[in-house]
Formats: C-alpha cells, sequence, structure tokens
C-alpha cells in the first residue's frame, strides 16, 4: 500500500493544476470530452481534499452560471467517477477527486470526522486478509469500497 495522498497536500494550487493536466490528456487519449461543466466540477473537488456532496457541488456551479438543476452536478459527478477522476465516498455520499485520475486503482479511503477531509490509499484487493479469505472461498473480487472514519493529523494535533 502506497502512503496516503491528501492529508499532507498544502499546495493545492499546484496539486488541482497537475491533476486537471492529467485529466485532459487521458480525455484526449480516451476520446472523452471534459466539458466546461466537467472540467468545473473536478476543478470543484480539486479546491479542497474534502468530500462535497452534489448539492455543494451544484451550488458552485450554479454560482458560476453553469446550472441550477441536480442533474447538471449528477451528469458531471457521473462522468468523472466513471472516467477515474473521482470517487464516491458512500460513508458521506459525498464525491472526492481521485489523486491517480484514469489509472486502474483499488483505493482505500481514511476520513476525517471532524473536517471531512479525505486521504486516498491505494490498496491491493488481492493482498492480504481479505485476498486470502477470497481465494479460500474461491470468490474473485471485483470491486470494493474501504473506507476508515477517524481524525486527520490537523484535527488529532487539534484534540490533544
Amino acid at each position: 500500500m502506497s502512503d496516503p495522498i491528501g492529508f499532507q497536500c498544502r499546495d493545492h494550487s499546484a496539486c488541482m493544476q497537475t491533476m486537471l493536466a492529467q485529466a485532459q490528456n487521458h480525455c484526449e487519449v480516451a476520446g472523452l470530452r471534459l466539458t466546461p461543466v466537467r472540467r468545473r466540477t473536478l476543478e470543484i473537488l480539486l479546491a479542497e481534499h474534502r468530500a462535497l456532496g452534489a448539492y455543494d457541488v451544484l451550488a458552485r456551479l450554479s454560482a458560476d452560471g453553469m446550472g441550477t438543476q441536480p442533474p447538471v452536478a449528477y451528469r458531471a459527478l457521473d462522468f468523472l467517477v466513471k472516467a477515474g477522476f473521482a470517487h464516491k465516498i458512500e460513508a458521506l455520499n459525498a464525491y472526492t477527486a481521485c489523486v491517480q485520475p484514469g489509472h486502474s486503482h483499488t483505493p482505500a479511503f481514511l476520513i476525517c470526522r471532524n473536517c471531512e477531509t479525505v486521504a486516498e490509499a491505494d490498496t491491493a484487493p488481492a493482498e492480504g486478509r481479505l485476498g486470502d479469505a477470497a481465494r479460500a472461498a474461491g470468490f474473485v473480487i471485483e470491486h470494493m469500497v474501504v473506507e476508515a472514519t477517524g481524525l486527520c493529523p490537523d484535527c488529532a494535533g487539534a484534540a490533544a
């Protein structure tokens, strides 16, 4: 498992520019369209490393004059998830930008219960106890969601 990405990122501008460039490149190679609404939705998710609900995204899109109806946000978020640029955080019913856009991986999410910052760590489902149990049962893991809730370094430090 790699180190979690999200808690330690302090230069959001550089992070955003790198991820947007990767997303644009992936779309060009894969023949996908990163429309202005989709791009702005990705920018909104990248602006901070915390999960945002669809209505939070819609409010920001609306403020930018990009639509006021929920399908605008849901369609953009659906595209970003399917393209591998965002993840749905099930525990929060919210979305966060992917830190490895366009790459096939199985992330685990570390969610701060206080500030809702989300860090993403790559994990392989075939490794560890779950993979061992699946193999023993003859089960093939195709998709899994791993979400852990706790305190991020900033909130843990403030609580101490």
